[in-house]
Order: structure tokens, then sequence, then C-alpha cells
């Protein structure tokens, strides 16, 4: 009977321990519809300009910086966010005094997935894990999901992308 009660007992270990070690992050899905007046977006260069008018020769608003979260107004509606010329209008806060103005929409990524590390995670150039390691994220690192395929995610990288296995 002992014999079979440790053996129970260091199943259990073995399977506790191998569930530890198998969380790597937090997936904080994108925002439902609701009372928000639009989506947030993260910028995915390294500055962007937001911009009084929908054109690239318009007044400057304000600088934005990679990681920087605008909100796209109207991008929960049915017939998606206010967009003219490639731009997107965008508030960057949900008082009447925050700055708005429009965007380059091919900058941003709008109501992105994101990964949050749980530990040390690995990046790859591309989704396979003998491929070349790209980064080294610590802990409580958080990067936007712009794709998940199959075991991988996609993510964004000050710029760049990299793939990180599920």
């Amino acid at each position: 009977m002992k014999k079979y009660s440790w053996l129970t007992i260091l199943t259990v270990m073995v399977l506790v321990i191998g569930c530890i070690g198998a969380a790597c992050a937090e997936i904080i899905p994108p925002c439902e519809p609701g009372q928000q007046i639009g989506y947030p977006a993260v910028v995915l260069c390294e500055t962007l300009t937001l911009r009084e008018k929908p054109n690239t020769s318009a007044k400057t608003v304000k600088t934005l910086n990679y990681g920087d979260l605008p909100i796209v107004v109207g991008a929960d509606l049915p017939e998606g966010p206010k967009e003219e010329n490639g731009f997107v209008y965008c508030t960057l806060g949900d008082s009447e005094d925050s700055p708005c103005g429009w965007i380059n929409s091919d900058y941003i990524f709008i109501n992105p997935a994101w990964y949050v590390t749980e530990k040390k995670v690995t990046v790859y150039a591309w989704d396979d894990i003998s491929a070349p390691k790209i980064a080294l994220l610590d802990k409580d690192s958080r990067l936007p999901i712009l794709k998940e395929e199959e075991d991988w995610y996609l993510v964004s990288l000050r710029g760049a992308v990299g793939w990180i296995h599920k």
C-alpha cells in the first residue's frame, strides 16, 4: 500500500512542477465592444505624428512614441473608424481636453491582444525553435500580439517582429 501512495505523491508532484514551468505568459485579450469611444491602438514605430488634418503636411499636434496607446475613435462601430487618406482619427485620452487628431493607420495596430511574460521568454526570428534567437524578454514584458499561428505568437518588438512559442 505504501508503494502506491508514494507513487501517487510522486506523480502529483511531477504534474504540479510541470504545470508551474509551463506558464510563460498571461494573454490579455482585445477589448470587447462596450461603452468606450473607440478602441485602443498601439504605436508600432519609433515615433508617429498626430496631425490636425489627415495628410502628412498638416500641422503636428503631438509626437507619439513606440508603445503609446491612442484611442481610435469609432473603431468599435460597424462601419469602422473615421478614416481618410490612410489616416484614422484618434484621441489621446478620454477627457474633453485630450489632444485629438489624425495618425497614419499603417503604423498602428488597433485593439491588440497582449503578451505579458511571467518569466524570461525567448523570441525567435521565425516560427521554429531552431530559428535564431533575436531577443530574451524579461519577466513582466508586455508586447502586442500581431498574429497567432498554431503554437506561436507573432509580437511587435520596437519596430521589428519576432515569434514566441506558446
